[in-house]
């Protein structure tokens, strides 16, 4: 009596080729002789092993489905026994590891055409230009697809052919015997490297690749806030891939200039002012140019040196949310290093007048008026 392999494997007969596939390598984990060394256990995964030589080859298919002995008109069977009794039905040796180890090998012809690596660049830019945003003309080299060839990689008028080795398959079989029995291996085709197709005349311009190198002017708009570090992405600008494939992405990583007077803490911004003891004393407006223009920083009687005045919403505008970082205005008193007779008489004339220490900023009766003419006195005047 003929065996039924549509029983063995627990398919109908009317199962695809990927229910076939799906219920032997369900049986084959849990039958082999690796896992299972029971002997009954073994002869069972020679059974589904012969059902799905069977099963899965559409000529032995159509025989056995018509009722004839698919091993006879294929020239071998599951019965040729080789070492360890399994015979050729390991025929598909890439089928056997997908079932032991969980393993799918890839099939079939891979693309010419793949994705393009993204690209990354610096600019340079002013504290000022971070600070409020800004749009920037940058240069940009990288690969952009075949204008010759329109990424086909093929000579114009030509185009690429079926590969003859592997007949478009993108790989070779080879049938070995092994321990197991007939052991067929596949790899990709020399000839086409995978592809299915070869190129016989490549195009001038790319050497068949489907793209060359190029500058292209890009404008790129700088949102406000940024900071050393920052990457800004554009899509779809980055390299195009092989075979005209869709490009990938370009990053602007930002890189900001130092300043002259300013330094960035975050989004507040830090400078700082030098003051003759006289104004630090007395108090004063200092003009200071900020981003926003030119501003006065009060700056109040008694000041110490070390001491900072805040000027609020002067700073870098905040990345992600509203509002903007402080100028923190750092104020050292300057103490004059040399005197003339006159203007040490005057400081010793201050110093008896002082008598007991006061808080900085509050005078005794008749000190405001020498202190006046200290300053002038420090002032040249």
């Amino acid at each position: 009596m003929a065996t039924d392999y549509y029983a063995v494997l627990g398919v109908r007969r009317d199962a695809g080729p990927d229910e076939i596939k799906k219920a032997f390598r369900r049986l084959a984990r849990e039958l082999h002789p690796d896992v299972n060394p029971d002997p009954k256990t073994q002869e069972r995964f020679k059974e589904i092993n012969a059902a799905y030589e069977v099963l899965s080859d559409p000529q032995k298919k159509q025989v056995y489905d018509l009722g004839g002995d698919p091993l006879s008109a294929n020239g071998g069977g599951a019965g040729a026994g080789g070492p360890g009794g399994f015979g050729a039905g390991f025929g598909n040796f890439s089928d056997i590891m997908d079932a032991f180890f969980g393993q799918q090998s890839q099939r079939g012809p891979r693309s010419r055409t793949r994705r393009g690596q993204d690209a990354m660049i610096r600019l340079e830019i002013e504290l000022d230009e971070a600070a409020f945003g800004t749009t920037k003309d940058i240069q940009v080299d990288t690969a952009v697809t075949c204008a010759t060839c329109s990424g086909e990689g093929a000579a114009p008028g030509t185009a690429a052919q079926t590969c003859d080795m592997c007949r478009g398959r993108g790989e070779v079989s080879q049938v070995t015997r092994s321990f197991l029995g007939q052991v067929m291996t596949s790899r990709p085709c020399p000839q086409c490297q995978g592809f299915g197709t070869v190129v016989p005349t490549p195009c001038p311009e790319c050497a068949g690749d489907g793209r060359v190198r190029s500058r292209r002017t890009l404008t790129v708009k700088i949102p406000a806030g940024v900071d050393n570090g920052t990457r800004i992405q554009l899509a779809g600008e980055g390299e195009v891939g092989p075979g005209g494939g869709p490009a990938g992405d370009l990053y602007v990583e930002i890189r900001e200039l130092p300043h002259a007077v300013f330094q960035r803490r975050g989004d507040d911004l830090h400078c700082t002012v030098t003051l003759p003891m006289t104004a630090a004393a007395l108090g004063t407006k200092c003009p200071l140019e900020t981003l926003d223009g030119l501003e006065e920083v009060d700056i109040r009687p008694g000041t110490q040196s070390g001491q900072s005045v805040p000027l609020h919403q002067r700073g870098v505008t905040h990345l992600r949310g509203g509002g903007r970082g402080d100028l923190i205005v750092h104020v050292e008193v300057q103490t004059p290093s040399k005197l003339d007779p006159d203007q040490e008489e005057l400081l010793r004339r201050f110093a008896k007048l002082r008598g007991e220490e006061r808080p900085s900023g509050h005078f005794q009766p008749g000190q405001q008026g020498l202190f006046s003419r200290l300053k002038d006195a420090f002032n040249g005047r």
